[in-house]
């Protein structure tokens, strides 16, 4: 209709890209403390309130000791350097909390998310029959475990994490603008004070692994950068600032379920008011996480119990090595829906339906989410389930 403005959409969008043409991208170290785990496993790091925040990067090196005793090392685990964190938490101004996952979800979302293993290199030999010139490769100790820790020995782990509040570069759905004063934000790192586990046992959330294997976290030293864009574009009523997305929350939450009963649908249902983009399940069958020989099928199933997909498990790992050139660590599942998230604002009910061959007595399946959702509808849904 003649003489109607630009849509809120073509304002944020216009707004977004000045934002990208004109800012400039900081990143700064905001925090750095040793702490001894058994005694404080719990670090609180307060942000910077300066400039439009888009994420933290976060380094954590840990010393673990080796206990187990009888002359037996230990040997990373399948998820390793990435269960250094046991729980990464963030609460934003209005004290909504945006994040709240382990490491290894974290470590995940950022392989699939990257379309490679997040932080790891070639080794610097020749790299699928083809020969490399020069040194390329493994050249830098970024992301590091010691591929065994002897008996009675310590071993340096580190680990990077990077905890996005927008989505990606240029799209700012989720960032926080900091430039406040009457509020404060809060990232809340746990640390696994557990870092190794019998292999007899479950070593889902463990660092490091032996027969009857034993050990603790005897010192981590956490540094935090703060990713940020400052120096905004200013108009006549302040700085330019992509206001739906602004108003959108970039959502990552992870939950368990327990209760599974073989040969029988599993239902695990995804909360109201969100967009989700993606999904990452572990399954663990009460005795091991498996290559697929334990689960029947995975399906998306709607309210009236259409499933707009069902998949065995050898096409769900086909579709993530397609997507990372890799595979996941066993009892690892990906569900991608960023190119057409899970609406359930507009679908209603949706469930991540498991039917599995082998359900234990002690069987559980680990699911973190990757959402959207807006901050004045948020508050109106439901949790995320568990069981």
């Amino acid at each position: 209709m003649a003489g109607n403005g630009p849509t809120p959409q073509q304002l944020n969008a216009a707004a977004r890209q000045l934002v990208a043409a004109r800012a400039v991208r900081m990143t700064q170290q905001i925090f750095s403390q040793t702490v001894v785990p058994a005694t404080q496993n719990v670090v609180n790091v307060i942000p910077r309130n300066v400039g439009l925040i888009c994420g933290f990067w976060i380094k954590v090196v840990s010393t673990i000791s080796n206990t187990t005793g009888g002359a037996v090392a230990v040997t990373p685990t399948n998820f390793g350097a990435s269960n250094l964190l046991r729980q990464i938490q963030f609460t934003d101004l209005n004290n909504n909390i945006r994040a709240q996952i382990p490491g290894w979800y974290l470590n995940f979302l950022n392989t699939v998310k990257g379309r490679t293993p997040y932080g790891h290199s070639f080794l610097n030999t020749s790299h699928d029959g083809i020969n490399v010139t020069g040194s390329y490769g493994a050249n830098w100790t970024v992301i590091n475990e010691p591929a065994s820790i002897a008996d009675a020995g310590t071993g340096t782990v580190t680990m990077w994490y990077y905890l996005p509040l927008s989505y990606s570069d240029g799209d700012y759905r989720g960032a926080v603008y900091a430039n406040v004063v009457n509020a404060t934000m809060q990232l809340q790192l746990t640390i696994n004070t557990t870092p190794v586990a019998a292999s007899a046992s479950d070593t889902t959330l463990a660092v490091y692994t032996a027969a009857a294997g034993a050990g603790a976290n005897t010192s981590t030293t956490i540094t935090v950068y703060q990713d940020y864009l400052d120096q905004l574009p200013y108009g006549n009523n302040g700085p330019v600032l992509p206001i739906l997305d602004l108003s959108t929350i970039y959502e990552l939450k992870q939950t368990i379920f327990t209760g599974m009963t073989a040969a029988q649908d599993f239902p695990m249902q995804y909360a109201n008011f969100r967009d989700f983009l993606s999904t990452i399940a572990v399954y663990y069958n009460g005795a091991a996480r498996a290559s697929g020989s334990d689960i029947n099928y995975w399906s998306l199933q709607s309210a009236n119990f259409t499933n707009l997909w069902k998949l065995e498990p050898s096409l769900v790992a086909l579709r993530s090595r397609a997507l990372i050139n890799s595979d996941l660590p066993l009892g690892c599942y990906y569900f991608g829906s960023r190119h057409r998230p899970i609406a359930t604002t507009q679908y209603g009910n949706m469930e991540l339906v498991l039917n599995s061959i082998t359900a234990g007595a002690t069987a559980y399946c680990l699911v973190g989410y990757e959402a959207f959702a807006m901050v004045n509808t948020i508050t109106q849904a439901g949790s995320l389930p568990s069981s």
